[in-house]
């Protein structure tokens, strides 16, 4: 065999590709991009799942708020009706061999009554102050639907109760539990965005520029420069906006937001400053020097 017929070129030919038509690929492109630009237009942020037991405690806060006092009032009423049908002694005598073991049963009862009382006193814990929902009239809808979805994020997946926003001197949002008016029980103190803007907790956060978390709030002399939260919030995040605003949570327990909550509220707060200043920077020059 010649070395020609060795190193001789093999033809390639490969078989043809399925490809679809130019105007029908051109006509499935232009489809998807169509689906891309909907789906950014309807994304609000990312949004936490939700869980069936959840969602069934939040549609039934009343019952489920309620249930600590009949568990304790039923426990109670065990726990007193068993020692009276197996004839305990009130008070044991323990130098005496039989009624030793119901000094054991007394000490097991005496745990039982502290739970029960426990599980009543709980039941009657409620959130003190008003519920209210005060939005700024001049804001424009897709600002709106912003602030209301940091809301809703916020007080299902972290234990915010209380909300409020100032941004460029003005009154933004004010939403959840809110201190009840002197005036009127049932109205909620509304936010006066000069005299907190003139306090020491506003002007250290925007000097600062980062995140002040005040995780038990009655050890802190500035909690009287927030007057609209109500008397029994426990923790407060101060969540700057850039420089020309403020974002107030509130929670209803003691070191309730934790480290990945508080990293993850300012993240929103840097997406919420970014709204608001596309907001601001559109207004009209007369309505910028009224605010």
């Amino acid at each position: 065999m010649e070395a020609g017929t060795l190193l001789r070129p093999i033809p390639f030919n490969p078989p043809p590709l399925n490809r679809p038509p130019l105007r029908r690929r051109f006509h499935f492109f232009r489809r998807l991009i169509r689906a891309s630009s909907n789906l950014q237009e309807g994304y609000r942020g990312p949004k936490p799942k939700r869980q069936l037991v959840a969602d069934w405690v939040s549609k039934n806060d009343d019952a489920v708020r309620s249930l600590p006092i009949y568990v304790g009032g039923v426990s109670l009423l065990a726990v007193l009706f068993n020692r009276t049908v197996a004839g305990i002694a009130l008070v044991a005598d323990a130098s005496r061999q039989p009624i030793f073991l119901g000094s054991s049963q007394s000490r097991a009862d005496l745990l039982t009554l502290g739970l029960a009382v426990t599980n009543i006193l709980a039941g009657l814990v409620r959130p003190q102050g008003v519920e209210c929902q005060r939005i700024c009239s001049d804001l424009p809808e897709y600002v709106v639907s912003e602030v209301l979805w940091v809301w809703q994020t916020l007080s299902d997946v972290t234990c915010c109760r209380s909300l409020v926003i100032v941004y460029n001197s003005r009154f933004v949002l004010q939403i959840g539990f809110a201190a009840a008016s002197s005036s009127n029980e049932s109205e909620a103190v509304v936010v006066d965005p000069n005299k907190l803007m003139q306090g020491s907790l506003y002007r250290s956060v925007i000097k600062s520029g980062s995140q002040s978390y005040l995780a038990n709030l009655s050890l802190y002399p500035g909690k009287s420069e927030l007057p609209f939260l109500p008397s029994n919030t426990q923790a407060v995040i101060l969540q700057p906006l850039g420089d020309k605003g403020i974002a107030i949570i509130g929670g209803d327990t003691i070191r309730g937001f934790s480290t990945s909550d508080q990293a993850w509220i300012t993240l929103v707060g840097e997406k919420l400053d970014a709204t608001l200043t596309k907001f601001v920077n559109n207004l009209p020059l007369a309505l910028q020097g009224r605010a």
